[in-house]
């Protein structure tokens, strides 16, 4: 007698075939589907979290304040769920994370003070930014690995970062509802904006509802709780290693990189929006591109000599004397500078021990979450003080740094996909 899948394996199946790389477990396709539904109110979130502050009479030095509180609160949610994580399965973790998202969504529609705001921002799932720091992040990436092996499990992550960033394009394209609904209803932009809160609370229940139909993986409680062991000294490595890309991603997350838009070229709520809509786009092709770069000059390669010219872009377009010569090098950074999301991740997966995983997954992101929270207010405080452009600058030379001393520091490491 055949056996009889359950109700959401027979579900995912036609999808998983479209959405996933051949030799993945289909079981993983609702974190594909809930990366998409974040990415896109994230996508509309990061241009739309200034305009709504400027809106409530906050100034630039508050945007930075308040994009520090939202990652700095994602890092201790995440080394939260590194420490005492292992009491509860990953369901319950995603399901509890994404209940957070939901009262996230109402507190900032309901609340207009500046330090409540801080708290809800602090406490909550607020991504100023248009990579992903939450603690969604390590949960889904531990679940993610151990559905593939080899160069499906690079294809299997670069799946994951093209569509956070093929939704989070059309999120950011969604950023300029409000402005519309001005035009066809007689309701004020702050209104508007509120109303895009809101929305975001309904994703997180949609996720909710969504990750109820994860199946419940075997020895998933032993998996988190295995400590790091032989792959320790690689996993600090690469953690401080990528801390300072996170500190410099900080100074420029798309928050703030809107507030420059604003400033210095007086761009639109509207044309902010489209400009982000093309970046994520050409962000979400280079990360399709990525695991075939990968598999003609390996993982670190690829995260290093297309993370070099992208940066030289963003400091270029700092000094850029126009907006279509700004906008043309920030468009070129997008195609590159991504490249080396989803072929970071499998070079930490490929770098340690199967048991290691979902403990190397936490150590990589804390560290990440916490430098990139330190440089939004620094950020803030150099707009505030008329250096509109310095943070752009100090972003690309930190970043350039970080690719040296990355290719330096781990060309040595021996990778399981480099024997075959």
């Amino acid at each position: 007698m055949t056996e009889r899948l359950p109700l959401s394996r027979r579900l995912t199946l036609p999808s998983a075939r479209f959405l996933l790389p051949s030799g993945v477990d289909p079981a993983v396709l609702p974190l594909l589907v809930g990366k998409g539904l974040r990415a896109f109110a994230d996508g509309y979130i990061a241009v739309l979290l200034p305009a709504y502050l400027l809106a409530l009479g906050f100034g630039q030095f508050d945007v930075g304040l308040l994009s520090t509180a939202t990652l700095a609160g994602s890092a201790v949610a995440t080394l939260a769920v590194g420490g005492i994580g292992h009491r509860w399965s990953s369901q319950a973790l995603l399901l509890g994370a994404a209940l957070l998202m939901t009262a996230t969504g109402l507190g900032f529609a309901a609340v207009t003070a500046f330090w409540p705001l801080l708290v809800v921002a602090f406490v909550g799932t607020i991504n100023p930014g248009s990579g992903d720091v939450s603690v969604f992040l390590p949960l889904e990436h531990a679940r993610l690995a151990h559905a593939a092996e080899g160069n499906a499990r690079t294809a299997l992550f670069a799946r994951y970062s093209l569509t956070g960033s093929l939704c989070g394009a059309v999120g950011a394209l969604a950023s300029g509802v409000p402005a519309w609904l001005m035009t066809i209803a007689d309701i004020s932009l702050l209104t508007g904006l509120r109303a895009k809160f809101v929305v975001y609370g309904l994703v997180g229940a949609v996720i909710w509802l969504l990750y109820r139909r994860l199946p419940r993986e075997r020895g998933a409680t032993e998996q988190i709780t295995t400590p790091l062991g032989p792959s320790r000294p690689v996993v600090f490595k690469l953690a401080a290693l990528f801390s300072v890309d996170a500190f410099a991603g900080g100074l420029v997350v798309n928050s703030l990189l809107t507030l420059w838009l604003f400033e210095r070229f007086g761009l639109s709520l509207g044309e902010a929006g489209v400009f982000f809509f093309w970046t994520g786009l050409l962000s979400a092709f280079s990360q399709l591109a990525a695991p075939v770069v990968a598999r003609r000059i390996g993982l670190l390669n690829t995260m290093v000599f297309t993370h070099i010219p992208a940066n030289v872009f963003l400091i270029l377009a700092a000094f850029a004397p126009s907006l279509p010569l700004a906008l043309g090098l920030l468009f070129a950074r997008a195609a590159l500078s991504q490249m080396d999301v989803p072929t970071r991740t499998a070079f930490v997966m490929a770098a340690v021990t199967p048991a290691e995983r979902a403990a190397a997954a936490s150590f990589t992101a804390v560290p990440r979450s916490l430098a990139s929270a330190a440089s939004p207010t620094l950020a803030g405080a150099l707009m505030a003080a008329g250096l509109l452009s310095a943070p752009l600058v100090a972003c690309g030379a930190l970043k350039i740094v970080y690719d040296v001393t990355l290719l330096i520091s781990c060309r040595h490491i021996r990778l399981p996909e480099d024997s075959r």
